[in-house]
C-alpha cells in the first residue's frame, strides 16, 4: 500500500469512489450468492468479502484486483469440505474458516518463499477446462435452489421467480448495455449499468418479497441476518485440522492461479507490473482476515475485478471504499435481507457462472494443438465425472505431463544449404542441397534424461537412411541445456561413430552450454571439430571430402 500511496493524485480519487460504490452494489448479491455454493448461510459471503480486500490493498500488487468470494473456490469448498461437516452447521462454518486460514498461511509462505513461478505449471486449456467442469457442476447445484424443490418437483412460485431471473438476466446481459448506449450514457457507463443488473434485480425481488410475504407462500428466502461482525471462534479437535491439510495445499494452489489470471489481464491493459511472490502474500493475508471474521476462503474475481476496472478504479483504494460500504451494511439494520428469495439468488449464480463458459479457448486449441484441446476436456470431464479434487489433479498432471511429452521428442530437422547462400534449412520444407558424404542434424530442444534415448534413436535412424555418411555434425542453436544423462549419451554416441569411423562434429553451441561441456571429457575425446556455425561446419568437411 505504501507504494501507491506516496505517489497518489488527486486527480484519481473520483474513479476509486465511483469504483467503490459499484463494485460494492455488485458484491451483495454475489457475495451472498457464492456463500450459499460453499454450503454456508448467504451473510458469509458478506463476512469474506470486508477484511480480505483490506489485507489485500495492504499487501497485493495489483491496482485493479477485487478479492473476495469466487464461485470456484466457493465450489471447492463445498467439495473439499463435505465429508467433513454437514452444509451449513455450526461445524462446517468453523471448518470453512480454518480453510480459509490454512490456505492463507500456505499462501503467504509461498510468497515468503519466492516459489510463484510453480503457476506457470498449469497451462491455459487445463485452467480452461477446469472452469468449464467447475461452471456446469455450481449451475446444476442451484438446480433445487431454483425451483424451490428437489426436482423434477417444483415450487410453483419459486420456479416462476427462478426462472424469470434468469431469463431477466440473460436479456440484461445481452442487450442492457446497448440499450444504455442508445439512451445516451457512455459507452464504459453502459457496460457498467448493465453489469448491475443483477443489485437491481436482488432489490426488486426483496421488495416484492415484502409487499407479497413470499415467506408465507412458500418460498424460501436468506431468513434472519446478524448484523456485525461474528465472533472468532477456531477450535475443533486435532484430527479437523489434520484433515483439513491437503485441502488447503489444494484451494491455495487455486486461488493464487485464478487471481493471478485474472489480475495479469487486467494489468497488461495499463501495462502495469504484477510481482507474483507479492500477490502470494496479499491473497494468503486476505484468507487468513477471512477465517477470522467468519468467512470463507477468497480469490480475485474476475468478473468483479473487470467491473472495478471498467468503473474507473485506479488504486486499490477502491476496494478499501467497496469493504467500507459493506461494513455499513451489516452494522445498519439487516431485516430487508432476510427477505430475499434464494431462488432469485440461485438465478445470479447460474447466470454468472454460464458467462464463465469459455468455448474460444477449446476451439483454438482443437484447431492449433489437438492434445492442449483433450486435455481441457479430460480436466472437464474430470471435474464433472469425479468431482472439484480430481479435477484439479488431472489438470495438473496432464499439463506437467504434457510438458514431459513434448521435452522427451524433440523435433530434429537434416538440414541443407539454401542455394547460393550460407542458410541451411530443413530440407522437407525447404529446397536445400545436400551432401552424401555429410550429415547435418539439428536438435531443436535442451538435452535432458528423457529425452537422450529418443534422440540417439532418431540419429540412427537419419545414419541408416544416410549410409555414405562420413561426418555428423549436430547443430545445437536451438539446444540451451545438456544435463549430466544427455551429456554421457553424448560421449556414447561420440564413441560408437568412431568405431564405425564416423566423426561426430558439433555446431553452432551456446555459450552457456560450452562452458559446461568445458568441465567434461566429450571436448577433449570428440571424434570431430566444434564449429562456430553450421556453414563453417559444411565448408570444411565438405572441402576435407
Amino acid at each position: 500500500m505504501l507504494a501507491w500511496l506516496r505517489q497518489y493524485r488527486r486527480a484519481q480519487l473520483p474513479g476509486d469512489i465511483s469504483a467503490g460504490i459499484v463494485v460494492a452494489m455488485m458484491m451483495i448479491p454475489q457475495g451472498m450468492a457464492y456463500a450459499m455454493v460453499a454450503g454456508l448461510p448467504p451473510v458469509a459471503g458478506l463476512y469474506a468479502s470486508i477484511v480480505p480486500p483490506l489485507l489485500y490493498a495492504l499487501f497485493g500488487s495489483s491496482m485493479t484486483q477485487s478479492i473476495g468470494p469466487m464461485a470456484i473456490t466457493s465450489l471447492m469448498t463445498a467439495s473439499l469440505l463435505a465429508p467433513l461437516a454437514a452444509p451449513g452447521s455450526g461445524l462446517y462454518m468453523v471448518l470453512a474458516a480454518q480453510l480459509a486460514l490454512l490456505s492463507g498461511v500456505v499462501l503467504l509462505v509461498c510468497g515468503l518463499l519466492r516459489i510463484g513461478f510453480l503457476a506457470n505449471f498449469f497451462s491455459r486449456p487445463v485452467m480452461n477446462g477446469f472452469t468449464l467442469g467447475s461452471s456446469i457442476v455450481i449451475a446444476l447445484g442451484q438446480g433445487d435452489a431454483l425451483l424451490g424443490a428437489v426436482f423434477p418437483q417444483v415450487h410453483p412460485l419459486s420456479a416462476i421467480l427462478g426462472v424469470g431471473a434468469v431469463v431477466l438476466l440473460l436479456l440484461a446481459r445481452q442487450f442492457l448495455a446497448r440499450g444504455l448506449r442508445l439512451a445516451g450514457l457512455p459507452a464504459a457507463a453502459a457496460d457498467v449499468g448493465a453489469r448491475l443488473a443483477p443489485m437491481v434485480l436482488v432489490i426488486g425481488a426483496t421488495i416484492l418479497s415484502w409487499l407479497f410475504d413470499f415467506g408465507a407462500l412458500g418460498v424460501h428466502t436468506t431468513g434472519a441476518v446478524p448484523s456485525g461482525l461474528p465472533g472468532l471462534n477456531l477450535a475443533t479437535s486435532a484430527s479437523h485440522w489434520r484433515a483439513l491439510v491437503q485441502p488447503a495445499l489444494l484451494i491455495g494452489f487455486m486461488v493464487f492461479l485464478i487471481s493471478m489470471s485474472g489480475a495479469q489481464t487486467l494489468a497488461l491493459k495499463r501495462s502495469e507490473k504484477l510481482h507474483s511472490n507479492q500477490e502470494l502474500i496479499g491473497l494468503g493475508a486476505a484468507n487468513i482476515g477471512a477465517a477470522l471474521t467468519g468467512g470463507f476462503p477468497v480469490t480475485g474475481s474476475l468478473s468483479r475485478s473487470a467491473v472495478n476496472f471498467a468503473a474507473g478504479a485506479n488504486t486499490q483504494l477502491a476496494s478499501l471504499i467497496t469493504a467500507a460500504l459493506l461494513a455499513l451494511a451489516l452494522v445498519a439494520p439487516t431485516g430487508w435481507l432476510a427477505l430475499l428469495p434464494l431462488p432469485v439468488l440461485a438465478a445470479t449464480i447460474i447466470v454468472a457462472v454460464l458467462g464463465m463458459l469459455d468455448l474460444d479457448t477449446l476451439r483454438t486449441a482443437w484447431r492449433y494443438d489437438r492434445a492442449d484441446a483433450l486435455a481441457l476436456l479430460a480436466t472437464a470431464a474430470g471435474v464433472l465425472g469425479l468431482g472439484v479434487e480430481a479435477g484439479v489433479i488431472i489438470g495438473l498432471m496432464l499439463s506437467m505431463g504434457a510438458i514431459i511429452w513434448r521435452a522427451s521428442r524433440p523435433h530434429i530437422a537434416v538440414l541443407g544449404r539454401i542455394a547460393g547462400t550460407e542458410h541451411f534449412r530443413n530440407i522437407t520444407r525447404y529446397a536445400a542441397d545436400t551432401t552424401p558424404e555429410l550429415l547435418l542434424l539439428r536438435i531443436d530442444a535442451g538435452l535432458f534424461f528423457a529425452n537422450v534415448e529418443p534422440v540417439r534413436e532418431r540419429i540412427d535412424e537419419e545414419l541408416a537412411a544416410h549410409p555414405a555418411t562420413r561426418n555428423l555434425v549436430l547443430v545445437l542453436s536451438a539446444v540451451n541445456a545438456i544435463d549430466t544423462s544427455a551429456l554421457f549419451g553424448l560421449v556414447e554416441l561420440n564413441t560408437s561413430l568412431k568405431a564405425r569411423k564416423i566423426g561426430l562434429h558439433l555446431a553452432e553451441v551456446k555459450g552457456p552450454v560450452m562452458d559446461r561441456l568445458k568441465h567434461s571429457s566429450l571436448l577433449d575425446t570428440l571424434n570431430g571439430q566444434v564449429f562456430l556455425s553450421t556453414a563453417m561446419a559444411a565448408q570444411a568437411l565438405s572441402a576435407a571430402h
